[in-house]
């Protein structure tokens, strides 16, 4: 079976929820939260924070974790998350996990792992839950994906996809689904990711700002896994207080 690494890309600078990483209102920093999170995958044999300052990696190694720097300008998390696999010459599969991704299941990340082992040609994947809500659907900030018979990407977009020529509410319900929210989860083989980090971004992910379209448009391949429940990125104060009231209500 193919080794498998979580690296977790952990930049302090975040512009709407500032140093959100380090928020610790639940007793345990944003960012441990995603790093215990990553640890319940049955598959991968390893977790490691791709830190762009010594204050996050202080307080990974301060609960135990393992944490490698990375060049502070580094353009994207994709670049800080092929740094570090690019040191991890045992890897086959690299999974790259948001730091602000406090409660993706375990039962998730594997899945993204399982569809390459199952898959050798490819060379990504990553998960798509429904979308049941017509504002989240038109939401810029909800990145919508369709994907063929086989599961692999067609497109991903900001804008909503496949876009009825005719709205009816009942779209909404189909069975199967007919749209679907792209979970920003993804599994990598460890050879194309350091490619990847190579290209120049491509004009579709210029446009829309959506890194795997740099995937798409080189005439790669993405496998789609469907997941039932949406994990959501910690992104501006109202999500975290969200969080926060959950864990308290969890005890």
């Amino acid at each position: 079976m193919a080794t498998s690494r979580i690296i977790i890309p952990a930049r302090l600078a975040s512009t709407r929820l500032p140093r959100k990483l380090l928020l610790r209102e639940t007793g345990k920093s944003l960012i441990r939260h995603s790093y215990e999170a990553a640890g319940r995958s049955a598959r991968a044999s390893g977790v490691c924070v791709a830190a762009d300052c010594e204050e996050i990696a202080e307080e990974v190694r301060s609960f135990g974790g393992r944490v490698e720097m990375t060049d502070p300008a580094a353009p994207s998390g994709t670049d800080r998350v092929a740094e570090v696999a690019r040191r991890m010459t045992d890897a086959d599969i690299i999974v790259n996990l948001q730091g602000d991704e406090p409660e993706v299941a375990g039962e998730s990340i594997d899945l993204a792992i399982e569809l390459l082992e199952k898959n050798p040609s490819a060379a990504v994947s990553t998960l798509a839950t429904p979308i049941r809500s017509r504002r989240q659907l038109e939401d810029p900030a909800c990145v919508k994906v369709v994907f063929d018979d086989f599961g692999r990407a067609l497109y991903f977009s900001r804008s909503a996809i496949p876009c009825p020529r005719q709205w009816d509410d009942s779209l909404l319900a189909s069975d199967p689904p007919l749209f679907y929210q792209h979970v920003g989860l993804y599994a990598y083989r460890r050879d194309f990711l350091l490619e990847l980090a190579a290209m120049p971004p491509s004009s579709l992910e210029t446009t829309e700002k959506l890194e795997q379209l740099r995937v798409l448009q080189a005439g790669r391949s993405i496998l789609v896994g469907v997941v039932d429940e949406p994990t959501f990125g910690i992104d501006t104060p109202e999500d975290y207080r969200a969080f926060v009231e959950k864990r308290r209500l969890s005890g």
